[in-house]
C-alpha cells in the first residue's frame, strides 16, 4: 500500500508527518489516531454547522456540531479514577494499581460485597470512535488475567459481558467497533473468524412500522401497546440518542418474545416483517442499555446549547434542572444509571461548576453524589474547543464525611500536553500547591453552592457577611444588537445626549452614552459607546433582532458598573449620572447615595477579589455573581473618612486622564486650538474633541482617524 512513489495526498501525510510509535497498539496510538482523524475530517462540516448565523442546530447536524475527540491522557484519567478506582476497593493490594498512571491521590475504601468480574458494567454512551471503550479493554484484561482468566477468554467475555456503547453518529460508531475489534483481536487473533457478541449499538430513526406487524405479534396487550410506545420514542432517536426517557420500566423478557414470534421471512414478505423483527431487536437492545443500571459510566458528552425547539422542549420537560447544556443532562443521566457506589466520569466544560445555569445540577449533585475527583484546567488548554474544559468523576453515593481531591491547573498556560505534566506531578507528589483535599459540604456555605474547593477557611466565613444584593439593586441593562451600537465620534454629535438625567430627557435625541463593558479600567472610565434608543427605540423593536430594553426608572442614575466579560481582572468603576447601562456593563444602583463610595472602594480590594473568584472565576462574571459577594465595611469614622478621601482622589485621577484619551467624548486638549488655527480659522478657544471633529471632519471619516485607516491621499 505504502510502496509505490507519491508526492503528495493523505497517505504521504499519514507517513511522512506521523511519528511510527503513534501506530503503536501498546501505547494507544492507533485508536488516537483513528479519532483525530475523524475529527479533523468532520471540521468542515463542523464548522459549517457551528457557525450557521448562530442559531438553533438541527437534528441532522447535531453529530457534526458535538464531535469532539477526547485527549488520550483524559481518557486515562476517567478510567483510572472510576473502572481502575473501583477495582482496587474490592483488592487494595492489586498489582493493577501500579499500571493506573492517572489514579489521583486519596484514600480507598476496601468494599465487603462480593465480586464477580463478568458481571461489571461499564457504557459510554456517547463513544464517538471508541477511545474510552478501548481504554477500558486494557484494563480490564488486566483484571481478567488476575483473576486467572487466559487472554482468548476474556476477550470474549468483556466484549459479551463487560463493554457497552451508544451513538447518534453511524459513521462514528462504525469506527468504535473497529477499533475495539482491532483491541481485541490483539489479544484473540482468532477473533475475527467467528461470530461476536457485542454491546455496541447506534440510534436510527425509526419510521412508522406497520400495524400487521403487531396483529401478527404473540404477546398480551399490554406487551404489544410498550412495543407501540417504544416505536415512537425511536423517531426522534437520532434527535434524543442518549437522553431518551422512559415513563415506565419495561418487561424485556416479554417484549423480546413478542418479537421474536413474529415468522421469519419469506421470499414475499408483502408486509415487511423481517425488517420491522430487525427494527423491534434493535430497539429493545437500546433500551435495555438504557434501562441498566452501570457499574462505571464514562464518557465526554455532547456541548450543545443552541438546541432546536423539539430537543429544547423535551429536555425542558424531564431535565428541567438540568436545562442549561446537552452536556449537563448527560452529566446527571449518567450517574443516576450507574449502580449504588457505582462510578461516572466526565470531560465537559467547567462552567456548571460555577455560574447560576447549572446550580440546580450543583445542588443535586451536592445533595446525594459524591465529587471523587476533579481536574480544573486552564482557561484555554482544550484548544478543539472554545470552551474551557475540567475532567471529573463523580460516585454514586454521599456521606457528611465526603471529601473529594482537586487540581487547580487555571495558572499553567498552555495545551493539553502542559496540563498532562502537571497532573503527572502532583501524583508523584501531592503535597503540591495546587493539589486540594476538600469536603463538598464547604461548597454550600457559599451562594449558590459553586465547586469552589481552594478557598481558605476565613475567605468561606466571610460569606457570612451581608451580601451586596442587600447594599443595592444590580441590574443587567439594555441588550440590543452591535448594529444599533457606535462609538460617538461615528454619528452627527448633535443627536447625541449627554446630559440626560431622566427618561423625558431622551426626547429629540437618538444616541445615548451607555456602559458597555471594556478592558481593565478602575474607579471611572470606559465612556466609549452610544446607543440607539430614537422614538424609545422604536426601530429596536421593529427589528428582528433580539433585544432587552426594559428598568427605565433607572436609566440615567449613578452606579458602580464593571465589564461583565473581561479576560483580566475585574474592575469597578463610578457610572455617573447621564450614562445608561448596557447588557455587557451591568450596574449596582446603591441603596444609599452615600455608600457608593465605600462599597466601590471595597469592590476594587484583593479581598473582593478573592470572594468573587470562589463564585465564579470563568470569564463572565455576571449579575448574580456580583450579588452573592459578601460586604465587609468599616464602622470606624475615621478609617471611612480616609477611604472616602483616597476614592474620590481616585476618581479625580481618572476621570482627568479620561480627557487625555482621544477616542474618549470628553476629551479636551488645547493642541486642537492649533490645528484649528492651522486651519486659517479665526481665534479658536480650547475645543473639547467632539467639536472638533463636528466643525472638521466628515462623518464617515471619524473612526477612521481614530484607528489609523485614513490615509493621506483620502
Amino acid at each position: 500500500m505504502f510502496t509505490p512513489s507519491y508526492s503528495s495526498g493523505v497517505i504521504k501525510d499519514l507517513v511522512d508527518d506521523i511519528k511510527e510509535e503513534d501506530f503503536d497498539v501498546d501505547k494507544g496510538g492507533q485508536v488516537e489516531i483513528i479519532g483525530w482523524l475523524y475529527q479533523y475530517y468532520n471540521i468542515e462540516p463542523h464548522d459549517k454547522v457551528v457557525n450557521i448565523n448562530g442559531g438553533p442546530i438541527k437534528t441532522n447536524d447535531i453529530p457534526a456540531a458535538t464531535q469532539l475527540f477526547t485527549t488520550d491522557w483524559v481518557v486515562r484519567y476517567m478510567v483510572d479514577n472510576s473502572l481502575g478506582r473501583l477495582y482496587l476497593e474490592y483488592f487494595p493490594d492489586s498489582p493493577i494499581k501500579a499500571n493506573l498512571t492517572y489514579l489521583l491521590p486519596g484514600p480507598i475504601e476496601k468494599r465487603t460485597d462480593s465480586f464477580d468480574l463478568s458481571n461489571l458494567k461499564v457504557l459510554d454512551d456517547a463513544m464517538g470512535s471508541g477511545h474510552i471503550l478501548v481504554y477500558a479493554f486494557d484494563l480490564l484484561i488486566q483484571m481478567y488475567e488476575e483473576q486467572g482468566y487466559g487472554k482468548r477468554d476474556a476477550t470474549d467475555a468483556i466484549l459479551a459481558h463487560n463493554l457497552y456503547g451508544l451513538e447518534i453518529d453511524k459513521r462514528a460508531y462504525q469506527l468504535a467497533y473497529f477499533s475495539l475489534m482491532m483491541k481485541a483481536r490483539q489479544y484473540n487473533r482468532r477473533i475475527l473468524s467467528k461470530l461476536v457478541r457485542h454491546n455496541l449499538h447506534v440510534f436510527e430513526s425509526t419510521v412508522d412500522v406497520p400495524n400487521e406487524v403487531f396483529e401478527k405479534t404473540n404477546a398480551s396487550k399490554d406487551t404489544i401497546d410498550d412495543l407501540r410506545t417504544l416505536v415512537s420514542t425511536f423517531r426522534k432517536a437520532k434527535l434524543l440518542g442518549s437522553i431518551m426517557h422512559f415513563e415506565k420500566r419495561f418487561d424485556f423478557h416479554a417484549l423480546f418474545s413478542a418479537v421474536n414470534s413474529l415468522p421469519d421471512s419469506t421470499q414475499l414478505d408483502l408486509f415487511g416483517f423481517q425488517a420491522a423483527k430487525n427494527t423491534l431487536q434493535s430497539i429493545l437492545k437500546i433500551t435495555q442499555v438504557l434501562q441498566t443500571h452501570f457499574d462505571v459510566v464514562a464518557t465526554n458528552p455532547p456541548y450543545l446549547n443552541r438546541m432546536n425547539g423539539d430537543l429544547k422542549k423535551y429536555i425542558k420537560k424531564y431535565y428541567k434542572a438540568y436545562s442549561g447544556d446537552l452536556f449537563s443532562v448527560f452529566i446527571w443521566k449518567n450517574i443516576e444509571m450507574t449502580k449504588q457506589d457505582g462510578y461516572s466520569a466526565y470531560m465537559t466544560p467547567f462552567v456548571w461548576m460555577f455560574i447560576k445555569t447549572y446550580e440546580g445540577l450543583r445542588k443535586s449533585i451536592l445533595d446525594s453524589k459524591q465529587i471523587s475527583s476533579l481536574i480544573q484546567m486552564e482557561y484555554s488548554a482544550f484548544e478543539e474547543a472554545t470552551v474551557p474544559i475540567n475532567t471529573f468523576v463523580l460516585k454514586n453515593n454521599v456521606s457528611a464525611d465526603s471529601t473529594g481531591t482537586y487540581l487547580k491547573l487555571s495558572d499553567f498556560k498552555g495545551g493539553m500536553e502542559v496540563q498532562k505534566r502537571y497532573v503527572l506531578k502532583a501524583i508523584a507528589d501531592p503535597s503540591v500547591s495546587y493539589l486540594y483535599r476538600t469536603k463538598q459540604t464547604n461548597f454550600e456555605k457559599i451562594p449558590g453552592s459553586p465547586i469552589a474547593y481552594w478557598p481558605s477557611k476565613a475567605v468561606i466565613k466571610g460569606f457570612q457577611n451581608p451580601s451586596i444584593s442587600s447594599l443595592g439593586v444590580v441590574k443587567s441593562g439594555i441588550m440590543v444588537h452591535t448594529d444599533f451600537v457606535r462609538r460617538w465620534f461615528e454619528v452627527d454629535e448633535q443627536t447625541i445626549q449627554f446630559h440626560g438625567s431622566q427618561v423625558t430627557d431622551m426626547r429629540g435625541f437618538s444616541w445615548f452614552p451607555i456602559n458597555s463593558g471594556g478592558g481593565f479600567q478602575k474607579w471611572f472610565g470606559r465612556n466609549l459607546k452610544i446607543v440607539f434608543l430614537k422614538d424609545n427605540g422604536d426601530v429596536i423593536k421593529r427589528s428582528k433582532t433580539n433585544f432587552r430594553l426594559r428598568d427605565f426608572k433607572y436609566y440615567f442614575k449613578v452606579g458602580i458598573t464593571w465589564g461583565r466579560i473581561t479576560s483580566s481582572d475585574l474592575s469597578f468603576r463610578i457610572s455617573p449620572r447621564s450614562v445608561l447601562f448596557g447588557d455587557a456593563g451591568p450596574m449596582l444602583f446603591t441603596i444609599s447615595e452615600k455608600q457608593i463610595y465605600y462599597i466601590l472602594a471595597f469592590l476594587n480590594t484583593k479581598l473582593s477579589k478573592l470572594f468573587a473568584e470562589s463564585l465564579n472565576p470563568t470569564l463572565n462574571f455576571q449579575v448574580d455573581d456580583l450579588k452573592r459577594i459578601p460586604v465587609m465595611l468599616s464602622k470606624n469614622k475615621e478609617i471611612n473618612q480616609i477611604i472616602l478621601k483616597k476614592v474620590v482622589n481616585n476618581i479625580q485621577l481618572c476621570e482627568e486622564n479620561e480627557t487625555h484619551i482621544e477616542v474618549n467624548y470628553d476629551y479636551s486638549n488645547d493642541k486642537l486650538a492649533e490645528i484649528a488655527e492651522h486651519q486659517k480659522s479665526p481665534t479658536t478657544k480650547p475645543l473639547i474633541f467632539f467639536e472638533f471633529c463636528g466643525k472638521y471632519v466628515p462623518i464617515q471619516f471619524r473612526g477612521l482617524i481614530f484607528y489609523g485607516q485614513l490615509s493621506k491621499k483620502r
